[in-house]
């Protein structure tokens, strides 16, 4: 995550229902797309991870 990188992929992604609508509320309470939010979810998921690594 160093480097931004600005190419945007497309990925078919397929979630319950009740996942769907829990990120989807909280994507506008953030005043996000819902793609947003979960780019935003998923970089924050890998930035812990990366910590969590770069610690042991």
């Amino acid at each position: 995550m160093a480097q931004e990188d600005k190419e945007r992929r497309q990925v078919l992604l397929r979630i319950n229902s009740v996942l769907y609508n829990e990120l989807n509320k909280w994507a506008d309470d953030e005043f996000r797309s819902l793609n947003a939010q979960i780019e935003y979810v998923l970089t924050k998921a890998l930035q812990k991870e990366h910590s969590k690594k770069a610690n042991k």
